[in-house]
């Protein structure tokens, strides 16, 4: 009765419903992981705590990607410590806030660091949120706008790039065409990702804030501090690193933290084409395409993390016994987002298991048979996908559901040129219903790199991923009928742009009165 239906998603619902309305994560996703471990077993007691703790967690946490994440979170959260320890980000924050002047430019510094490490949205949002944190915050801006611009640069950015653990997560799913070439062909019909790229830079430029944000913003200015630095754990995303023990290291400087950065970029690449093959005779494409990122994640950070700890020591900032009394400090401060992780895979395992893939997929493939909807199919795609990541907390999942059947709709023909665009609205409508979930693994990490409450960043952002996806939607219903890219984009670039400044005139009014 329950499977393969309608209330496959309810779970996932009644979750996100929770959260919004209560504030509170952990016990909204626990409430839903029992819906639907109630569901599954026709309300059996011994049936729904067997299905939650061993189905759902235990399988959840003994699953090989999942785990290779939860280390690479870890390792990453001790990188971290240690360049807070050492004086690293303190001292880029003094040098940032000596060459960007203004909170534009700090905003726009942002979205450009965000922009430039494409590699994995993981690795984005934590990386960008431990580097901007201490420039964000000398000008005022609330960790909710910059957990915005991080999860709005992870996820959107890793869509676009063709080398990245996103492009080689989209070809996987794509039978009978090559799919890089695919993937690179969906790029300029990626309407969400490239809208929602503008939209920061148009509100970073025009300095337009609204809803929940506004206030949001506006706290954070006039308190001349972030409301979410940390007084506990409940409180924050994390915490530790806002109040180091031992203090901070007088000696660090700006390399202390640039070092440690870049060379978790170098390894984390290598780490990644290496277990694509790479080193044993593989292209640098198709070795990303083939990488196990869970696993070159966590090759790499480890690299980095042993790296970290000798330069610290040669430079003398830390002393060994500073630089392992500083590892478990970092473990504690992705306790939070660790916590979220498992409930929210463990919630995406009650409703796989009640079939909520099949449920979706039978539901596309009856739109998809009226041929009079054709020419709009790129937009109902981009909906249901929306939906689907939104309900679900999974972006890749979306796409391991929707892709098949749009293939299999139009054929592997990559000279259909609204094949291409319903291809892009599937990675669209994933991106987008990811980018607004509150059990989104990325939303996640964005709360965990800017050290923002998660609820807090997910209503704050909500309203601008929402209008992003609105005219996401007129643009694809467009790029159904003309079919070319070089109309569409200009077509939803003007649109977005012209939202900005129509919302601008309507905050301005609401000032007036």
């Amino acid at each position: 009765m329950f499977v393969n239906s309608f209330w496959a998603l309810v779970p996932a619902i009644i979750a996100i419903a929770l959260a919004l309305i209560t504030k509170e994560v952990y016990s909204s996703l626990f409430v839903g992981i029992v819906v639907g471990g109630l569901l599954y077993s026709g309300f059996s007691f011994t049936g729904t705590i067997e299905h939650v703790f061993v189905d759902g967690m235990i399988a959840q946490l003994s699953d090989a990607w999942n785990v290779g994440i939860l280390i690479f979170l870890v390792v990453l959260g001790s990188i971290v410590m240690l360049m807070n320890r050492a004086g690293g980000s303190a001292a880029f924050g003094r040098f940032a806030v000596a060459h960007v002047k203004t909170a534009a430019g700090a905003k726009i510094a942002t979205i450009f660091l965000g922009v430039l490490i494409f590699i994995d949205d993981y690795f984005n949002c934590l990386t960008v949120g431990s580097v901007m944190r201490p420039l964000t915050d000398k000008h005022k801006i609330s960790r909710e706008k910059l957990a915005y611009l991080i999860d709005a640069t992870a996820a959107p950015v890793c869509i676009i790039a063709p080398i990245s653990s996103w492009a080689a997560a989209v070809t996987g799913f794509v039978d009978g065409a090559n799919g890089l070439t695919l993937f690179v062909r969906a790029i300029p019909y990626n309407f969400y990702a490239i809208l929602t790229i503008v939209m920061m830079f148009a509100l970073a430029i025009t300095g337009v804030d609204y809803g929940p944000m506004k206030l949001a913003e506006m706290n954070a200015m006039l308190n001349g501090k972030n409301e979410d630095k940390p007084s506990s754990a409940h409180s924050s995303m994390t915490g530790a690193e806002d109040q180091p023990h031992p203090p901070v290291s007088e000696k660090g400087k700006v390399i202390h933290l640039v070092l440690p950065i870049v060379v978790l970029i170098i390894s984390c690449v290598i780490g990644m084409i290496y277990t694509g093959g790479f080193f044993e005779g593989e292209t640098f494409i198709d070795a990303f395409s083939n990488s196990d990122a869970s696993v070159g994640l966590v090759y790499g950070s480890v690299v980095a993390l042993i790296i970290t700890v000798i330069f610290m020591i040669i430079t003398k900032v830390l002393s060994f016994n500073e630089c392992m009394n500083a590892i478990p400090e970092g473990f504690k401060s992705m306790v939070p987002a660790i916590l979220i992780l498992t409930f929210a895979w463990t919630l995406k395992a009650m409703t796989d298991s009640l079939g909520a893939k099949e449920y979706v997929a039978s539901q596309v493939e009856l739109i998809a048979g009226n041929h009079a909807l054709m020419s709009i199919l790129p937009a109902i795609v981009f909906l249901i996908g929306t939906f689907l990541a939104f309900a679900t907390g999974t972006s890749w999942g979306t796409f391991g559901i929707l892709i098949p059947i749009v293939v299999n709709v139009f054929g592997a023909d990559l000279s259909n040129e609204l094949m291409i665009i319903a291809i892009s609205a599937c990675m669209a409508g994933a991106v987008c219903g990811d980018h607004c979930s509150p059990i989104s693994d990325t939303t996640i990490m964005a709360s965990a790199g800017a050290q923002c409450n998660h609820i807090k960043h997910v209503s704050t952002q909500l309203p601008y991923a929402l209008t992003a996806a609105g005219v996401s939607f007129v643009t694809y219903i467009v790029a159904g009928f003309v079919r070319n890219w070089m109309v569409s984009i200009p077509v939803g670039i003007i649109l977005m742009i012209g939202c900005i400044y129509v919302i601008k005139a309507l905050e301005g009014k609401k000032a007036e009165a």
